[in-house]
């Protein structure tokens, strides 16, 4: 099977990527490796750091090591070590090895997402240079002429039209609200609200349990998420919390789908909103209400998906991330699944000499396995271990025999064991896909750049997409 770099030596296939959030930057550094003359067009006027806590889930990191970017990684996140859930009396009802830690060959990351985007955003420019990089350039438009397909945009800044540029594929990788995904289903209507707030901070604190410990605690109508996401800040004995409380403020048997905001985090808001109903919430060796107070701005931001499409592909244009499958931040999986998009959309790429036919293998693939995850995290995911333990004992429990004389425990592991599977990053597929891929990449003791850069070109030409494309 010959290469995209091979096959696009002479005239390379020239892509135009809408976005340049972490699936189309992802994107932009996997096509590139296969050969793709890359441009990304996106909206914004800069690109800083900005947003606050991620987590990358193994399967996601593993696409990133054959990337040539875990050491990057390595550097700026933490190594997640354990996942605690807790009910809302600071009782645990579960506690999970993460990562390496749970046996994967590879790491869990939680990082923040400014620091990923940065890093990813440099290894970009390293590769396609930073004069394809086009800013201010919303997409507005586009027009699938048989043989290319012609992209209109516009600078959102001086409400003006841009010049149409013209490519061979068109990724749109615009989000929650993209303008692509609009022109394909005129009358889908804004995303749909869960009913459910978020509102996201960070602080600098001492490090609380293991210094890698994730915390999950509450309920499905109130929960409080905090984990560290900085290797720096560790190396000087602190920790970087990145935290999120959530409440339910509609209700929900309540008809209106509709977001009481536009679904985006730049929204900063009182803490006051929130913050009473977390008073109470010292569990000793962590204080949520000392962690909201300590904290800067807070963002806020309407929990909201959209039910599946049927369909991404259309002739020379897909859609990717949140255009194609927004789902809530349930299981920590929205930027994963991203990123394993951009690793099957260059896989069929490579491995068709019609990219439209490739576009179909890409939806066939990734459309099914995303949309269950998007009606996984409806029914609260991994999550859903709070919820059952607060309808079976809500005043938490006083049995010597912990949470286990309410729920046994092979109950609340099967609840995560079936969510890892479902959303692809159950240890034993995660790693051997990481053995297999560590041949091809040269991983090992003999690992160098070189080695990446041509192991990736070989990689996407494998099975790296779930099914067989031989």
């Amino acid at each position: 099977m010959p290469s995209a770099a091979n096959r696009f030596k002479t005239v390379p296939l020239k892509a135009i990527i809408a976005g340049a959030g972490i699936g189309g930057l992802v994107t932009a550094i996997a096509l590139h490796a296969i050969g793709v003359d890359v441009h990304v067009y996106e909206a914004a006027r800069e690109l800083k750091a900005a947003g606050v806590g991620i987590n990358l889930q193994p399967h996601a990191v593993l696409v990133l090591r054959n990337l040539g970017l875990l050491d990057a990684l390595e550097e700026q996140g933490i190594e997640t070590a354990e996942l605690v859930f807790m009910n809302c009396h600071g009782q645990q009802i579960l506690s999970e090895k993460r990562g390496k830690g749970a046996g994967y060959d590879v790491p869990q990351f939680s990082i923040h997402r400014g620091e990923l985007h940065a890093l990813l955003l440099t290894r970009t420019k390293e590769l396609i240079g930073e004069r394809k990089i086009h800013l201010s350039h919303s997409l507005e438009s586009f027009v699938d002429n048989g043989d290319s397909i012609t992209t209109h945009f516009i600078d959102r800044y001086a409400n003006q039209p841009l010049p149409s540029v013209s490519a061979d594929v068109l990724v749109a990788c615009d989000g929650i609200n993209s303008a692509a995904r609009r022109q394909l289903y005129p009358h889908e209507g804004p995303p749909k609200f869960s009913g459910r707030m978020l509102w996201r901070s960070s602080v600098e604190d001492k490090p609380y349990l293991s210094g890698r410990t994730m915390l999950w605690a509450g309920r499905a109508d109130k929960k409080f998420i905090a984990y560290p996401i900085s290797k720096p800040a560790l190396l000087r004995g602190k920790s970087l919390i990145n935290w999120i409380a959530e409440l339910r403020i509609r209700a929900v048997d309540d008809p209106d789908t509709t977001p009481p905001t536009k679904a985006d985090w730049t929204k900063a808001v009182p803490k006051s909103v929130f913050a009473p109903e977390f008073s109470d919430w010292d569990f000793g060796w962590l204080s949520i209400p000392k962690l909201i107070e300590m904290s800067g701005e807070v963002y806020e931001f309407p929990m909201c998906d959209r039910d599946p499409v049927e369909q991404w592909s259309f002739g020379r244009m897909t859609l990717l991330g949140d255009a194609a499958h927004p789902m809530y931040p349930i299981g920590s999986n929205g930027a994963s699944q991203a990123i394993l998009d951009a690793e099957c959309l260059a896989h069929c790429i490579s491995s068709e000499t019609d990219v439209i036919q490739a576009l179909k293998i890409y939806e066939e693939t990734r459309r099914p396995a995303t949309s269950a995850i998007v009606f996984a995290n409806r029914g609260q995911g991994p999550d859903y271990v709070m919820q059952l333990c607060h309808e079976r004992c809500p005043g938490g429990w006083k049995d010597e025999g912990g949470v286990e004389s309410v729920i046994p425990k092979e109950e609340l592991d099967e609840i995560g064991e079936r969510y890892k599977k479902v959303a692809g990053f159950d240890v034993a597929s995660v790693n051997e896909k990481a053995r297999r891929t560590a041949k091809i990449n040269g991983y090992g003791p003999q690992k160098t750049v070189a080695h990446e850069a041509e192991g990736m070109v070989k990689l996407v030409g494998k099975v790296e997409t779930g099914v067989d494309l031989s």
